[in-house]
């Protein structure tokens, strides 16, 4: 629109009047303004305080402090090769202090190079990181990036893999508590392992022992006690019960809940294990080739999926009663049922309040449409 153009509508808005009826714009003239602005700009991705509210709104983040906040975190390898992988691709969340947020995928999906990303065992290829108001990618000083790593602790996937075998136990969990300082003198560093020790559920004779010497599930125990003893704020479980039995995933799972509970420790809990998920998780975020295509509370996510992704995943839960578990119908995911254009907008949009889906705008609209909000 010209300026000549402007000032013309806005006389004719100033002097309308109820009675004159609608009033009429040409076509073109609404796409020529609607051309200075960003796609993102044009497609609304959260809810209006007004749909808010209809919906019986509580904000999940009332009373709540972020702790992790993600934003737009993209991390590639093999940059400008032919056989580049983009591991994760522009996906944003935050995780509140306290809190456990579970994320699931299959394998290869990029959980746990998320995982390694925030803890900066990866140079992130874009995006920002923050933990507690501080860009990680701007911790560049060994003293800095010693107070990050006291305050940010990892589990990781295979238990034995990631103990030292040369090592006793003692020494494996007092490494951090060497490289902090934070024992006075021999007897408090072993004391202080000892009571690490029995807060995982093993005993003191055990810190002489070699990781060999234990099962999968007490190796578990002693990672978790390595990962406690620098007393971190924010620990990322990287699939930390994927190789124990069942029985002993649930004192695993116990264990981190109690811990939680008594210490205040924020988890990252990344698993396959969508049941164990659902029960130890606040909010659970899906992924699928490096996106996060839905995120939003737990009971949410399993009482009312929204993305065809997580209607899949969750179709492939066992299920204890045999009857039922013959007449279970298993979905396929076929990312073609989605129909994409090359002019659709794709991005993670509030479909309901803290129930965000990666869609198009025309989804959004049917999504929103649709949402069951008596699901529980």
């Amino acid at each position: 629109m010209s300026e000549k153009d402007v000032k013309n509508l806005d006389e004719t808005i100033e002097n309308h009047t109820i009675e004159d009826g609608p009033i009429q714009v040409d076509e073109s003239e609404i796409k020529e303004d609607a051309s200075q602005y960003s796609d993102a700009e044009l497609n609304k991705t959260t809810l209006t305080a007004e749909e808010k509210a209809a919906a019986g709104y509580k904000p999940y983040a009332e009373g709540k402090t972020k702790l992790i906040e993600v934003k737009n975190l993209k991390q590639y390898f093999n940059v400008g090769k032919k056989n580049e992988v983009k591991a994760i691709d522009d996906i944003s969340f935050d995780i509140y202090k306290g809190e456990t947020l579970g994320l699931v995928g299959e394998s290869g999906c990029g959980k746990s190079t998320t995982g390694r990303s925030l803890i900066k065992l990866y140079n992130a290829t874009g995006g920002e990181v923050y933990f507690d108001g501080t860009d990680i990618q701007s911790i560049k000083s060994k003293k800095d990036l010693l107070k990050f790593n006291r305050r940010m602790q990892m589990i990781f996937q295979d238990p034995y893999a990631s103990l030292n075998p040369r090592l006793k136990v003692m020494d494996i969990i007092a490494e951090g508590i060497d490289i902090h300082k934070l024992a006075k003198n021999k007897q408090d560093r072993a004391n202080r392992v000892y009571e690490l020790l029995e807060t995982v559920g093993l005993n003191k004779e055990h810190a002489n022992r070699y990781p060999h010497e234990f099962s999968g599930g007490q190796r578990q125990r002693i990672g978790i006690a390595r990962a406690l003893a620098v007393e971190p704020d924010f620990i990322i479980a990287d699939e930390p019960i994927s190789a124990l039995d069942v029985s002993i995933q649930a004192q695993v799972v116990n264990l981190m809940q109690r811990l939680q509970r008594e210490r205040g420790i924020t988890f990252l809990f990344i698993a396959h294990d969508l049941s164990m998920v659902k029960y130890i998780s606040d909010r659970i975020g899906v992924m699928y080739f490096g996106k996060l295509v839905e995120l939003g509370p737990a009971d949410a996510i399993y009482a009312n999926p929204l993305h065809e992704y997580t209607k899949s995943l969750l179709s492939a839960i066992p299920l204890p009663d045999p009857e039922s578990e013959r007449t279970r119908v298993r979905k396929t995911y076929n990312p073609d049922i989605h129909a994409y254009t090359a002019d659709d907008v794709l991005e993670l949009r509030e479909v309901a309040p803290d129930h965000f889906v990666y869609c198009s705008p025309k989804e959004y609209e049917i999504l929103k449409q649709n949402y069951n909000h008596d699901y529980k």
